[in-house]
């Protein structure tokens, strides 16, 4: 029965609530340690990704484990929760793996798809071209809200195609079920937040249809202020879906979680402003061997900020504790 009856996380008495929990680490942290070494692969349908590597000196004996981090919704792999964990997992003795969906590198992907919180083939391409680069013998897989949707339903919409090598998962502050967490976001006193992501989202479309003008019709693009508008107007239709609705149930990892099964903790603070009730999925992990569910009373979200003096975050020591155990807890 993997629910965590307790966890250890206390937020800093400077970080007193949920929003400054989440604010202040995405404004104000920097990890300036990690040094990336860009990588851009191909993909079969003629798009790219690119992959930022944090390795183990070369001077020094090759990693045998590979940790993946996957960024959250508008993120990418200089966001100071991604770099937390790279730096983390190199400290640990492995090597790091930061990706970065599709239009998130820094430069528009050439097709009119992008990337979606439920599309888990781009990163099942990263893991194979991880493994048939340097023939890791582990994978850890590390995942933050957007990206701990995508690392969920990897490991449960198909767990046979999932490579033998990926051993363990830990996942933070994740919307495991996207319809509820779009109406949560759209709460008054998440309007901050919302009009950040429909900015950098809006903008993005624009680009899009500079790349391809006769697909991506901008007309009333600046009348869309919630999600399930721009992604019943967008995600939906430029994904393979025929609505924002039949997106959101295909791509919540909420109905994969009984089917994962590599030992994967899952930890989504109490008063995340973003995460309703339906997000904390305790019957799934009450019943399955494999899902460990932590529910700390605080951390906000991909907050668990400590003001710890090597300025690590709650997150990453989990993460480390939980990947390393000979039995996960």
């Amino acid at each position: 029965m993997p629910l965590v009856a307790a966890s250890a996380y206390q937020p800093p008495l400077y970080m007193f609530s949920a929003h400054l929990q989440t604010i202040v680490p995405s404004l104000w942290r920097t990890v300036p340690e990690v040094r990336y070494q860009r990588e851009r692969i191909e993909t079969a349908d003629e798009d790219f990704l690119d992959l930022d590597w944090s390795r183990q000196p070369a001077s020094g004996p090759a990693a045998d484990t590979l940790g993946i981090v996957s960024h959250g919704l508008e993120g990418n792999a200089d966001r100071p929760y991604v770099r937390g964990m790279v730096r983390a997992l190199n400290e640990a003795g492995f090597d790091a793996l930061a990706w970065n969906y599709r239009s998130c590198s820094g430069e528009m992907n050439r097709l009119l798809r992008s990337y979606h919180l439920g599309d888990t083939d781009d990163l099942d391409f990263v893991v194979r071209h991880a493994l048939s680069k340097l023939r890791y013998k582990r994978i850890f897989l590390t995942g933050f809200s957007a990206g701990g949707n995508v690392t969920l339903k990897y490991l449960g919409e198909k767990p046979e195609r999932v490579p033998p090598q990926v051993q363990r998962a830990a996942v933070f502050s994740v919307p495991t079920d996207l319809k509820a967490s779009s109406h949560q976001i759209s709460r008054l006193e998440n309007r901050l937040y919302l009009n950040n992501f429909m900015r950098t989202l809006r903008e993005k479309i624009r680009q899009k249809a500079l790349l391809l003008p006769d697909q991506v019709d901008i007309s009333r693009l600046d009348d869309l202020r919630f999600f399930p508008e721009f992604d019943d107007r967008y995600t939906a239709p430029m994904h393979g879906f025929k609505s924002a609705d039949e997106y959101y149930e295909h791509a919540s990892s909420g109905r994969y979680l009984g089917s994962i099964q590599v030992p994967t903790l899952l930890v989504n603070a109490q008063n995340d402003p973003f995460l309703p009730p339906a997000c904390f999925p305790r019957d799934v992990a009450a019943q399955s061997r494999y899902v460990f569910l932590e529910t700390p009373e605080a951390g906000g979200h991909v907050g668990f900020g400590e003001g710890a003096p090597d300025g690590s975050y709650y997150s990453e020591r989990r993460a480390i504790e939980f990947l390393t155990a000979e039995v996960p807890a």
